[in-house]
């Protein structure tokens, strides 16, 4: 009898097991640092095996009454990310992420989140915080005023003044004593720099600016948030700091809070050598409202200690040929492989902004560190990083990299048009969430509008034009797409779709697809068979092709809600010629409006803090929403001319 009683309860102990293992544990929640317009968020857990749990989040001002309702946090853990040839192996951590969007600069906000799983939910179960999104970096309004003048400069001076910025940034002379700093500038000083040609004779042991031989500003001095050392041009005419053929021009990698404005920088490889991995980097570097020209880097960190940079409002044009698209895959083509410039700017660690510039001419335009397995630190990890309304012209690779970020990246309104390899690259992110919200792109040589390599993890595309197609290469886990617009141009061969996901949990909805007329098997898919949560040794020969949208819904489920398009749904835009994949188009000539009333229009899904306040029965399609105004794409302080 005794033996049949345990029997029996056998059963009732593996249900409890279960559902235990089911119930989700709240465990460490982590604020990231915040940027100008967002808050992220992490939260860990343990349990949740069937993954049906969920965050819901919301927000307001402090102050406010009204709350307001923000994206769920991304349910992440388990997925891997490996690439055995270079020895990387990482497997994303169970727990949750997102961010809070679009929010005012300088202000506090409120921000609530409740974990709920229906098989239960344990610990403390709802996390509020308080946090203030950082304000636009500005000097003190007391700081001592330091005059710059160029060698040689023979007119009127302002007083205290110096002879070229290592006079007035260290106190350094010439030769031997150009490394002397016995009168460094101070936190809150505003070092002007007034009109005039700053270039040195490196070759000059007794150079006036005192940089010889290697031509390179080597700064080091360390601000604070409310008192930052301040760089900046006079408004007198151009400060222009010439590099005369230097590999980099400044290195500011042991900087803290020193601000860059309205200074042109040129011909050096290296603008702002920022950071170097594991050995140093900056903290706090804004260059604001510049001109850096003729330049093979435009601004560049990989180390994981560095934060806060504010990169805005400038113009960066690279060395390529400005005149044909050349893509690094093709050699054969006008001399393509060979790099005459880099990339516009590269950042690794934490609370990075590179907003509303203007970025034509190089290898890449904004990227994060490939770098490679993430830190374990917290404060050493590529999270809170944003790209937002940049304008990306002729790229040879691609537009944006998210590649290395772990957590919290931040793709948003940006335009690129241009791109020989791709235009979205994750290659790869870290568990995520990358978000690429309300993103335009136009004409990308391959045809790869995304680009997601070595099993990138945690990908949230929503909102984007592609006027490309949209093939995303490697296997990816936990992607989801709502309210794109992917429109082919025609190129033969090339279906509109492809996506290879090792996670059943990936999902497709609300997107509009302009299949190729030039092209069958539209839409290939690659995913884990039916009840199997992930699965990454899928190949090639997993592969399934569907010629049509309806075929693609059917034997996946996805798409219940997508719809086929035509360039008709436009207000103006004519596609890429395909027969051409070397030309070169012009923002300017192009219209991603949509047509009222056309099919894209209030095709989409409500998604909060993404689509609020939409206007019509549902949001539209695409990046760009009927009747609302147009973002601006690049600087909003300089005139570029964009033909």
């Amino acid at each position: 009898m005794r033996i049949l009683r345990v029997c029996a309860l056998l059963p009732f102990l593996f249900v409890v097991q279960l559902n235990a293992a089911d119930g989700v544990a709240a465990g460490a929640f982590i604020v990231e640092p915040p940027t100008l317009i967002c808050l992220g968020f992490e939260w860990r857990i343990s349990g949740d095996d069937n993954r049906n749990s969920s965050v819901d989040v919301s927000y307001r001002k402090a102050g406010e009454s009204e709350w307001h309702k923000g994206m769920p946090l991304l349910r992440m853990g388990d997925e891997r990310i490996f690439r055995p040839d270079l020895g990387l192996e990482y497997t994303v951590p169970h727990g949750f992420a997102g961010s809070i969007l679009d929010l005012e600069p300088d202000t506090e906000y409120e921000t609530r989140f409740e974990l709920r799983d229906p098989d239960g939910a344990s610990g403390e179960t709802v996390k509020t915080a308080k946090v203030r999104t950082r304000g636009e970096p500005k000097a003190a309004p007391d700081g001592r005023v330091l005059h710059v003048y160029p060698p040689g400069f023979d007119g009127k001076k302002e007083e205290p003044s110096f002879t070229g910025l290592k006079d007035a940034y260290y106190g350094s002379g010439r030769g031997d004593w150009s490394v002397v700093s016995e009168r460094k500038a101070q936190p809150g000083d505003i070092i002007l720099i007034h009109a005039g040609l700053y270039k040195s004779d490196r070759l000059n042991y007794s150079d006036p600016l005192g940089i010889p031989f290697d031509g390179t500003y080597v700064l080091s001095l360390k601000g604070t948030p409310d008192r930052p050392i301040v760089i900046r041009g006079a408004g007198d005419g151009e400060a222009i700091f010439d590099g005369n053929g230097a590999h980099q021009l400044f290195d500011v990698m042991g900087t803290a809070y020193n601000i860059f404005e309205n200074i042109t920088i040129r011909n050096t490889n290296v603008a702002f050598y920022a950071g170097r991995k594991e050995v140093d980097g900056a903290v706090g570097l804004t260059v604001r409202n510049c001109r850096i020209e003729d330049v093979g880097i435009g601004i560049t960190s990989e180390y994981a200690g560095s934060h806060d940079f504010y990169i805005a409002d400038n113009v960066m044009l690279g060395r390529d040929d400005p005149h044909r698209l050349l893509g690094w895959y093709n050699p054969g083509i006008y001399g393509a492989n060979q790099l005459t410039s880099f990339y516009g700017v590269k950042v690794y660690g934490s609370g990075h902004v590179v907003a509303y510039n203007y970025i034509a001419y190089f290898h890449d335009g904004v990227t994060i560190s490939t770098y490679g397995k993430p830190e374990e630190e917290q404060d050493r990890k590529a999270v809170a990083i944003d790209f937002y309304n940049n304008d990306i012209h002729l790229m040879a690779d691609d537009f944006f990299e998210a590649d290395g970020g772990v957590h919290n990246i931040r793709i948003m309104r940006n335009r690129g048009v241009n791109a020989g390899q791709c235009g979205l690259s994750a290659q790869p992110v870290y568990g995520g969430p990358a978000y690429y919200i309300r993103n335009v792109l136009y004409h990308v040589a391959t045809g790869r509008g995304l680009k997601f390599q070595v099993k990138p993890s945690g990908l949230i595309v929503y909102h984007n034009t592609f006027i490309a197609e949209a093939r995303s290469g490697d296997m990816s886990s936990n992607v989801h797409f709502r309210n794109n617009l992917f429109l082919a141009n025609d190129a033969p061969g090339r279906g509109i779709f492809g996506l290879a996901t090792a996670t059943s949990y990936s999902s497709l909805d609300y997107d509009g697809y302009r299949l190729n007329r030039n092209a069958r098997r539209q839409f290939e898919w690659r995913a884990p068979a039916k009840g199997v949560a992930r699965d990454y040794e899928l190949s090639r020969n997993d592969d399934q092709t569907f010629d049509s949208l309806a075929e693609f819904h059917a034997a996946t489920g996805h798409e219940e809600h997508g719809i086929e398009v035509d360039f008709d749904i436009f207000e103006k835009l004519t596609p890429p010629d395909p027969g051409n994949p070397y030309a070169v188009y012009y923002a300017g000539d192009l219209n991603f409006r949509l047509k009222v009333g056309s099919r894209a229009v209030d095709a989409g899904v409500a998604i909060p803090n993404v689509n609020d306040g939409y206007d019509g029965g549902a949001p539209d399609l695409g990046a760009l929403e009927v009747g609302a105004p147009e973002p601006h794409y690049g600087p909003r302080t300089q005139t570029v001319r964009k033909k």
